[in-house]
């Protein structure tokens, strides 16, 4: 449990590094007996001479290495001495002070001492080998270990007269977070790191090669440059986040000697360490356009686009929800109602990219690759409601045949369940309205080329399928099933070969093919936590395997202004030539609860426990939902007024329209009074379940066990009461029904659990039934609403919703939480326009978003006055 926007017991950043033993050191003796230095005078051993010392380097941090233990590494013996004259010494005071000041003796890390040097080299000799500053090596690692690849920055003589180097480590992908998807990675790829540590001379085996090379997305074309070398370089990775991302100074070197080391010695190209040109190494970002498109892939209802919008507008861009795609068709309804402007699409992901496929095809048959996209934000395929143009031309169509008038829409898949899924054509008949259209296959269309060619040019101007390059973002969730805990077959050995996980691989997939500037990822903590986090591994190396730069991190929702605890999993990536966008700090305190992998949590976006701070107090169920109309569970209507002014400033706030949540901030708009509230409507209980809700107290914490013939025992375990006859309703069954005493083998008190106004909710749920759930209001014999669910969720009261009570409660449980979202946008903005720094976590203005205004550049179309 974490503590109020902050980490409680945060661990030090040495905590999983590859460590050495202790810095005991271990000697052969003549007679093959080993003794610790601590038994044996110094003055009495000629160390050169000895077969064999402890090589205990301290070695380099892995990413996730917590689980290795200190080993002691025998090293056979070398013949190592540091060469050449030394270093002047007022030179050296220069270039490594820290070494030098005895009153300020510094620290490494958080627990160990770096050491005193009496002078520094510029090379040393090891087997008869010279070693110059800023040679690469490979570096002696534990007994049964591959050896460690490093840098040299530094050769110096300690105080006590022990010869040391410092090595500034590069990571192979085995040794990041990827672990068991290093092959993925190229084998000569390796990270850059800022982690460096002092090591025993004799610890250096042998020269290596490594460069550094620009990054490409176009892997073919960034093979062809890589020169002859044993490995390359062009990321750096860094444990905090799993941060993979570009290399932050020329030549992925630390310039500030006083840290770092680097001097003018560096070798040039061709030598050890070499780098390419500094015109191919360096990348230029690309041009900043305040103009965005975005692709939300398994959008459900919309809440990450939606929040992405409107956070991104905070920050001076216009990001547009261009395109949507979702398997729900009432969730793509809700969508298309409250995004009129995305072109929403009601398939699965797989057909999705097959059908882009196509079209990238299509229109390069037409020749129209390379010409002019239109900048229409509007709906492009003819809607149902669109006038027929061919109606009315006077021709009369003869009853037994059909002339195709113009084609209005395109599909990958089966539409006409004909089990053959193909490439079809929506057809609007000659003659015929919208609602005769039909689906025809594509070798159905033989004779109408001209009408596909009018189709397909009409839809490449106006964008209605995204091809390569056409996306900047894209953003989605997509569902690994698989991982949850309801699932007994679960495949924990290989978690993708579950169909229930195939998604991530169908996003992945999309990804690489489309190439947007930026992808953000949304999961479950579960994907962190089942099979040692595979599949989180796996999404995160997908994307540094295609050159994107990436990031994780856990939010909390509560943190960002909401009553509930819900954590979830982000995963950022950027091209080369982007910023990569960071993870915005909380806002709220909250206490997070749930459990999460002790491995990743590092990856918790929070304050660091002793870091001063004030932020808002958390909110609870009665600022989100006190102002809402009294309702009964047989609530029908899906729109009535809202009775009484808001309460808080949460209630204030989500009662904007779409326009005034843009600009309110500064204006002080006031929620319109006119509107009206939307699906404020709970499910329905059947008889049984209402008797029940009804006895349940009207207090905090009541629930089940509050209903008579209910016995807690002293290990907290329920059991009906058998001194008294069991009461039964009128239907016949019992009050208290069997599997409330059994859930969780009698020891959960959520079956028809009552929430309070002062608490915060744990999750917000999918289904509405309240027989293993706390759920029911606090005053009212129903379960919370849809709307009230909606507001836990962060979603506006505008934002209207489709379908069945049930789907209404699925798209929102299953929803992004917008005010999550909503600060992730803020930071994609300022990554899009260049202006967020290298660092993984970002400072929020204070009272964000309700501090800032909209910005000039961002605007948005407001199409409608459910707007």
């Amino acid at each position: 449990m974490a503590t109020p926007g902050k980490k409680r017991g945060r661990k030090s950043k040495m905590d999983d590094k590859l460590n050495s033993s202790g810095k005991t050191k271990v000697l052969k003796t003549s007679d093959g007996s080993e003794k610790s230095l601590i038994d044996l005078e110094l003055s009495d051993v000629d160390e050169r001479e000895i077969k064999s010392t402890e090589k205990d380097s301290k070695n380099k941090e892995g990413s996730n290495s917590s689980k290795k233990k200190s080993k002691k590494v025998v090293v056979e013996y070398s013949d190592s001495r540091l060469a050449g004259e030394p270093v002047p010494a007022e030179e050296a005071r220069k270039r490594w002070p820290e070494r030098y000041d005895k009153k300020k003796k510094p620290r490494k890390d958080d627990d160990e001492e770096a050491l005193l040097a009496r002078a520094h080299y510029l090379q040393a000799e090891v087997d008869g080998v010279i070693f110059n500053l800023y040679d690469d090596a490979y570096v002696k690692a534990e007994e049964g270990k591959p050896d460690y690849i490093g840098r040299i920055v530094e050769f110096f003589e300690s105080t006590d007269k022990e010869q040391y180097f410092t090595a500034q480590w590069f990571f192979k992908a085995e040794d990041t977070v990827i672990q068991d998807h290093s092959n993925l990675i190229d084998d000569r790829r390796v990270f850059y790191s800022n982690e460096r540590n002092d090591n025993l001379l004799d610890c250096i085996l042998s020269k290596i090669k490594i460069v550094q090379v620009a990054p490409n997305i176009d892997l073919v074309a960034k093979e062809a440059k890589i020169p002859p070398c044993d490995f390359y370089y062009d990321m750096s990775y860094s444990l905090e986040y799993s941060t993979f991302k570009n290399l932050s100074t020329e030549n992925g070197r630390d310039g500030n000697e006083t840290s770092s080391t680097i001097s003018s010695e560096a070798s040039c190209e061709g030598e050890q360490g070499a780098v390419v040109s500094p015109d191919e190494s360096s990348i230029a970002l690309s041009p900043k356009n305040s103009d965005m498109t975005l692709l939300d892939l398994y959008s459900g209802c919309g809440g990450m686009s939606t929040g992405l919008c409107l956070g991104a507008a905070l920050s001076g861009v216009n990001l547009v929800t261009r395109w949507a795609v979702d398997l729900n068709e009432y969730a793509c309804q809700s969508l298309k109602f409250n995004h009129p402007e995305t072109e929403v699409r009601n398939e699965t992901a797989e057909d999705f990219l097959a059908l882009l496929k196509i079209w990238k095809k299509l229109c390069d048959d037409f020749s129209l690759l390379g010409t002019q996209h239109s900048q229409t934000n509007g709906p492009t395929q003819a809607s149902d409601e669109d006038e027929d143009d061919d109606v009315e031309d006077g021709s009369q169509v003869p009853s037994e045949e059909f002339e195709v008038g113009k084609l209005v829409g395109i599909c990958y898949g089966d539409p006409n369940r004909s089990n053959k899924p193909a490439l079809h054509f929506k057809v609007r008949w000659k003659g015929y309205g919208p609602s005769d259209d039909t689906w025809e296959p594509m070798e159905g269309l033989g004779k109408c080329e001209e009408r596909l060619r009018d189709f397909v040019t009409n839809g490449y101007k106006s964008n209605i399928l995204p091809l390569p390059g056409d996306v900047d973002v894209i953003c989605g969730g997509p569902p690994c099933q698989g991982v949850s805990g309801f699932n007994r077959f679960r495949n924990k050995e290989k978690p993708l070969e579950d169909p229930k996980n195939h998604q991530l691989v169908v996003f992945m997939d999309i990804v690489n093919y489309l190439k947007p500037r930026y992808v953000l990822m949304e999961n479950v903590v579960d994907i962190m936590k089942f099979s040692n986090g595979f599949l989180g591994r796996y999404a995160l190396s997908s994307l540094v395997a295609m050159n994107y730069q990436a990031r994780l991190g856990l939010m909390v929702a509560g943190c960002y202004g909401l009553p509930q605890f819900r954590m979830r999993v982000f995963l950022w990536g950027a091209l080369p030539t982007e910023k990569l966008p960071q993870y915005p700090l909380p806002t709220h305190e909250v206490v997070a609860r749930g459990f999460c992998p002790v491995e990743f949590e590092k990856n918790v976006v929070a304050y660091d426990e002793h870091h001063t701070c004030t932020l808002e107090k958390a909110l609870h169920l009665g600022d989100a939902i006190s102002d809402l109309p009294v309702v009964e569970t047989k609530e029908t209507r899906d729109e009535i007024p809202y009775e009484k002014e808001p309460l808080t400033e949460f209630q204030r706030h989500i009662r904007l329209s779409k326009h005034e949540l843009l600009g309110a901030a500064a204006t002080g708009s006031k929620a319109s009074q006119k509107a009206m509230l939307y699906d404020h409507r709970p499910l329905q209980l059947n008889d049984d379940d209402f008797q029940r809700v009804c006895q349940i107290p009207k207090k905090k914490g009541a629930n089940f066990r509050n209903l008579p013939g209910v016995l807690v025992g002293p290990d907290n375990k329920v059991e009906l009461d058998k001194s008294v006859e069991r009461v039964m309703l009128p239907s016949g069954k019992p009050l208290v029904p069997d599997y409330a005493i059994t859930f969780v083998r009698g020891t959960s008190p959520k079956p028809f659990g009552r929430l309070w106004w002062d608490e915060i909710v744990p999750t917000v749920v999918t289904r509405a039934e309240p027989h293993n759930q706390t759920i029911l209001h606090p005053e009212q014999d129903r379960v919370l609403s849809i709307r009230e669910n909606a507001r836990l969720q962060g979603f506006p009261d505008y934002y209207k919703l489709f379908g069945p009570v049930k789907e209404r409660y699925i798209q929102v449980g299953n929803a992004v939480a917008v005010p999550v979202a909503r600060v992730l946008g803020y930071a994609l903005g300022l990554a899009c326009q260049g202006t967020c720094s290298d660092q993984p976590l970002l400072t929020l203005p204070p009272r964000f978003p309700n501090s800032l205004e909209l910005l000039p550049s961002a605007t948005i179309d407001v199409q409608d006055a459910n707007c």
